[in-house]
């Protein structure tokens, strides 16, 4: 009876408690494991949220390139032809190496950062070759002042010297031997011709990406004129003058 006597005192107690004071303590029924479980889901959607961050900003910095790339090759006005000829695939330059006119070794990757106008002959340069060294520069010069995100480059297939009288030529011009076996494994002419025949165009990251037709003459520099002035307009917000690290 004692003890029927304790229950009914101990309900008693509790119903004579106020709500207010019942409030301030509860049953306690708290699973003490779902705090832990919740930082747990904050902390992996923090790191998902992280990762599309980093996507988006490798995405905006990307944006320029893959938008003048697009530009040029996908959204390009009906009834425009280029004279040059896309190179799809582009062709990734090789890491072969050169000898300039004055000794100095390197590699062909050395010449990247520039837009590249190359022509490719023997070092004794017959009359072909000195056309193309000719029209190089002059395609050069007549993009004004975005000529400076222009290099006009002479790869020389042999071990040879060029002519001295060819030196006040080529005074602004990027000269480099190179093996000719191995850089017939990059460049290659058009069906029927012959390596030596073309211009051939490389962006600023290395990779060859137009060839000019074989035996160009003063009316086909005009037409190149306008590939080339394209390129630059649509590479210009990612494109600067002068190679990385290099005045």
């Amino acid at each position: 009876m004692s003890g029927s006597k304790s229950s009914d005192a101990s309900f008693a107690h509790a119903a004579s408690v106020p709500p207010a004071v019942a409030a301030e303590h509860p049953l306690g029924l708290t699973i003490h494991t779902l705090p832990e479980a919740g930082g747990a889901m904050d902390a992996a959607q923090r790191t998902r949220h992280g990762r599309w961050k980093m996507l988006a900003v490798m995405l905006i910095c990307a944006a320029p390139v893959i938008a003048s790339y697009f530009t040029y090759y996908v959204i390009r006005p009906e009834g425009r032809k280029n004279y040059g000829e896309l190179i799809e695939p582009q062709r990734p330059m090789p890491a072969l190496p050169t000898t300039a006119l004055d000794g100095s070794p390197g590699t062909l990757p050395d010449l990247k950062g520039q837009w590249l106008l190359v022509s490719v002959a023997g070092s004794q340069c017959d009359a072909d070759c000195q056309k193309h060294l000719y029209l190089q520069r002059q395609l050069r010069e007549s993009l004004g002042r975005e000529k400076d995100r222009m290099d006009w480059v002479w790869l020389v297939t042999d071990g040879q010297a060029p002519p001295t009288a060819l030196a006040p030529a080529l005074q602004q011009a990027q000269v480099r031997r190179v093996d000719g076996t191995a850089l017939a494994q990059w460049l290659a002419p058009a069906p029927g011709h012959t390596l030596p025949e073309h211009l051939y165009v490389v962006d600023p990251q290395g990779n060859w990406m137009m060839r000019f037709p074989a035996s160009m003459d003063a009316a086909g520099a005009a037409k190149a004129k306008k590939d080339l002035e394209r390129l630059l307009r649509a590479s210009a917000s990612w494109d600067e003058p002068g190679r990385p690290g290099k005045p």
